[in-house]
């Protein structure tokens, strides 16, 4: 099981993320910040949690890259 979150209001629209991650992440039109794809929020947290294992890798790139380190992953 992936999990994946993102503190979106740090969110500085760098847009790392949606080119390593494109199946995860877009920019949001209204405000030019990310979108975590078919997330949940609360308090500020955006989290999916996927038993594809294969996004892991590619999440995990998006986080190292994202230059406010909002973005974390874990495999559990």
């Amino acid at each position: 099981m992936v999990v994946v979150t993102l503190q979106r209001e740090k969110c500085i629209g760098c847009n790392y993320c949606v080119e390593l991650a494109p199946n995860q992440f877009q920019m949001s039109k209204k405000d030019g910040k990310s979108v975590l794809l078919q997330s949940k929020e609360k308090k500020g947290f955006h989290t999916i949690k996927s038993p594809n294992d294969f996004i892991y890798d590619e999440c995990d790139k998006a986080a190292k890259a994202c230059p406010v380190k909002i973005i974390s992953v874990k495999n559990v």
